[in-house]
């Protein structure tokens, strides 16, 4: 059911054009022309990236823009690779489509662009998308398929609202992303000045030694630690981990075999080389993983920061702790001065955390606001009310 004065179209029938790729690969060329090919990876996160794209000559653009040329505004969206991502083009200059993309262009008199895009990024129109693309061996969007998801349509003024609400939470998002970077580049920026002796405070002379990290970091095999089931719910208390890029992968409420003796610890995937720093109980989930505490005299927060910048190539599929890895030096000074840099390190941290929650609460906010307003659960407010 949706409101009085609201419908239910396919989304080809609030479009003026609906456009295809051509279904094969552009030659591309290896130096910058005008002349910019679109492909499934520069749509992401409701955005179309312009800047990393692969060029081609002008010959070959007006031959893959013969069903049409993107226009700003035009909604660009990918059938495959992966299926169902969209964002609003805002600069049409030279760009066209590459393969497994095609673009949504708005009927002005019926739909407003960014309303259409906020609908198929909705849940409701995401969950069409899951099913159209069902079935193969790769999620595949048919291109009559493409047209035929539906939408819910408020009258054009309502539409209008409805996106410029929610731009003001990409706009906060985007804010937010960008502050989140700064704060990410300037720790970085940190860590080469501190953790290098390039920059040092005022109260310490001493100098540095060049330390393996074996002599710095003793290793615990997980196996105790190990969580037997993977029936994970955020109900419950202990996280499980890995030392990749997902660290929490969900919790249990297994009392036993928690990891809570020497705390905090480096988390030190044994394959490739990724690492955490843990400052609270946990649990395994890999027994590749190591349990990497401090010898005597040594902050293990310092030891971590220090290891993000080791530059080293993991060769082949093998484990490296102890025949590789634990013998790789760094430098590091006395240990007053070790938990100084950490301590710096840490405020850095705290910031980069409270800019990644920041963040994480407006998009949940944007995704709550958008269940609401795109479905008519909430109305708007409009000028003539």
């Amino acid at each position: 059911m949706v409101p009085n004065g609201w419908k239910i179209i396919p989304i080809k029938d609030a479009c003026e054009a609906i456009i295809d790729c051509v279904n094969k690969t552009a030659p591309v060329v290896d130096y910058k022309t005008n002349f910019k090919m679109l492909r499934t990876t520069n749509v992401r996160n409701g955005r179309v990236n312009t800047q990393d794209v692969r060029y081609v000559t002008e010959e070959t653009y007006l031959q893959w823009v013969k069903r049409g040329k993107p226009k700003r505004g035009d909604i660009i969206f990918t059938r495959e690779a992966p299926v169902g991502e969209a964002g609003i083009l805002e600069e049409d200059n030279g760009v066209f489509l590459g393969q497994r993309t095609m673009m949504y262009r708005a009927n002005n008199d019926l739909a407003d662009n960014y309303y259409l895009f906020y609908s198929l990024s909705s849940e409701y129109c995401q969950k069409q998308i899951d099913n159209f693309s069902n079935g193969g061996t790769v999620a595949h969007m048919r291109v009559p398929d493409c047209g035929e998801i539906l939408i819910n349509l408020p009258p054009l003024i309502e539409q209008k609202k409805i996106a410029q609400i929610l731009s003001t939470w990409d706009k906060a998002i985007a804010t937010t992303e960008q502050l989140l970077t700064i704060s990410q580049q300037q720790k970085k920026a940190l860590m080469q000045k501190l953790l290098t002796g390039k920059r040092r405070f005022s109260e310490f002379k001493g100098d540095w030694k060049s330390v393996e990290l074996g002599s710095l970091l003793e290793y615990k095999q997980p196996t105790p630690y190990l969580v037997k089931s993977t029936d994970y719910n955020n109900d419950y208390e202990t996280p499980v981990l890995t030392a990749g890029k997902t660290f929490i992968l969900g919790y249990t409420n297994e009392p036993e075999g928690i990891y809570k003796d020497k705390l905090p610890v480096i988390i030190f995937d044994d394959f490739t080389t990724d690492s955490k720093f843990v400052d609270f109980p946990f649990k395994a989930k890999s027994s590749a993983m190591k349990i990497l505490t401090a010898r005597e005299g040594i902050s293990i927060k310092y030891v971590f920061e220090a290891m993000q910048m080791l530059d080293f190539t993991i060769g082949g599929h093998q484990r490296h702790w102890i025949s590789i890895f634990s013998n790789l030096k760094i430098a590091i000074p006395e240990i007053a001065e070790q938990q100084k840099i950490a301590s710096v390190l840490s405020t850095a941290d705290s910031e980069i955390k409270t800019l990644k929650q920041q963040l994480n609460r407006l998009e949940q906010e944007k995704k709550a606001l958008m269940q609401q307003l795109l479905t008519g659960k909430r109305r708007v407010r409009m000028e003539a009310e």
